[in-house]
């Protein structure tokens, strides 16, 4: 069984066409996210999301992946070194 891992995805949003396509994505992982925060930086023109995930290492890459392949967004993952057996 794979194990559990906490992470981070922080988001740039450059390009707020895509805004929907996100928020779908991490509705669709909603069962893994202990908690997400969104800032809109308007004198900058952009909004950083930062989403905190409790999943397997798995479904972290995978919800990375996604969010990495749409246009208009910088994503970048950050692993914590905890691991829990996932029941």
């Amino acid at each position: 069984m794979e194990e559990n891992r906490i992470a981070m995805i922080g988001i740039f949003v450059e390009d707020l066409a895509v805004t929907e396509q996100v928020n779908k994505i991490l509705h669709q992982y909603a069962s893994y996210v202990v908690g997400r925060m969104g800032i809109p930086y308007r004198e900058n023109k952009i909004n950083i999301i930062s989403v905190v995930v409790d999943a397997p290492q798995s479904v972290i890459s995978t919800i990375s992946g996604k969010l990495g392949m749409l246009p208009g967004l910088s994503v970048k993952c950050m692993l914590s070194g905890k691991m829990e057996k996932n029941n």
